[in-house]
């Protein structure tokens, strides 16, 4: 009677499945990436709370559509009346967010089936799985705190480090040569970069969860002067009372100024710190750095030119929508230097 022979793991059954994995990796940050524009086009509408419970709307696997529908909604839940506006893209961006996280337990289970033929980031996928039940949490409690500015905040940045983690799990899967004769200087200055633009992120997704984006309505200064009135204690209360309902914000004007003012401040030590790298990297002289300079300084600038836009014209939703995604893009080019320098200084000292 004869076995069957277990199959042999050739290095082309090794390269298809590493070449299948950065596809499906590559492809899940592209759905990332619309997760992010659809959160922000939710949040920027003020439809986080389009839909008063959760993970349905109003009770609908969809939304309440027919008029009967509507009026059973309502009775239901009788402070929030439907507003078809904001029930829509509420749900739509759940769905693109629960596809998402299907696709990434996916790549993390063919991850886990492939650990001992070779070598794969069993840890970060996993961390990745971890992380997308996180962000169903903070999206729940995004609906039932009532826009819970802490909570808005960690939402968003938990959609970023989400990108993010699929981008260098992508890095890793993929074939590309990364080869930049790079100094520690030079390394430690793109560090210094990514946490910069992290904490410029934060500070942003502060100031949109507490309606700051236009307490300042004048460039280059705030109210005519330099150096506004404000209160940056509470502003920056992390403890604040907000009340049954923060749709709309809480804040007086002076804290909202300082919540403004701060991240104005961090866009300037960003650009500093950007341009400063952009120069080192240039001085490297090889191919590669040299393109990277040119994508991270063509990030920067728009992102610069999107920012001052929100304030010049009063946050038009298109615009603020494309800040969002762009301080994404730069966030992943970001990623992709570090990733990329770091390799670089592996293949020094082999």
């Amino acid at each position: 009677m004869s076995h069957a022979q277990p199959m042999t793991i050739t290095p082309a059954n090794t390269r298809s499945r590493r070449k299948m994995l950065f596809v499906l990796s590559f492809c899940a940050v592209a759905l990332a990436m619309v997760v992010v524009i659809l959160g922000a086009f939710t949040r920027l509408s003020d439809a986080g709370l389009g839909c008063p419970d959760w993970p349905g709307c109003y009770g609908h696997l969809t939304w309440p559509k027919t008029a009967e529908d509507v009026a059973v909604a309502e009775a239901r839940f009788p402070e929030t009346p439907v507003e078809h506006d904001k029930t829509w893209p509420e749900m739509v961006h759940r769905y693109f967010a629960g596809a998402l996280g299907l696709v990434i337990f996916v790549i993390a289970t063919l991850v886990w089936r492939g650990r001992q033929e070779e070598k794969l980031p069993v840890r970060l996928s996993w961390f990745l799985a971890g992380l997308v039940v996180l962000q169903g949490a903070f999206g729940m409690w995004t609906v039932t705190l009532k826009l819970w500015p802490q909570v808005v905040t960690a939402h968003l940045l938990g959609g970023f480090a989400t990108a993010s983690c699929l981008w260098l799990l992508a890095l890793r899967l993929s074939a590309w040569r990364f080869a930049p004769m790079a100094t520690r200087g030079v390394r430690t200055l793109a560090l210094v970069g990514i946490v910069a633009v992290i904490f410029q992120i934060a500070l942003g997704g502060w100031t949109s969860a507490n309606y700051a984006a236009i307490a300042c309505a004048d460039l280059p200064t705030c109210h005519g002067v330099w150096w506004p009135p404000a209160d940056f204690l509470q502003g920056f209360n992390i403890f604040q009372h907000v009340g049954p309902n923060y749709l709309g914000g809480l804040l007086d004007n002076h804290a909202r100024t300082a919540i403004h003012f701060t991240h104005r401040l961090g866009a300037v030590v960003v650009t500093f710190v950007l341009l400063l790298l952009a120069l080192r990297l240039w001085s490297l002289r090889d191919s590669w750095s040299r393109r990277m300079t040119a994508v991270l300084l063509i990030a920067l600038l728009t992102q610069i030119t999107l920012g001052l836009s929100n304030v010049y014209w009063a946050l038009p939703l298109p615009v603020a929508v494309a800040h969002n995604a762009f301080g994404l893009v730069l966030l992943l080019v970001l990623v992709t230097l570090n990733y990329g320098l770091r390799k670089g200084g592996e293949k020094r000292h082999v």
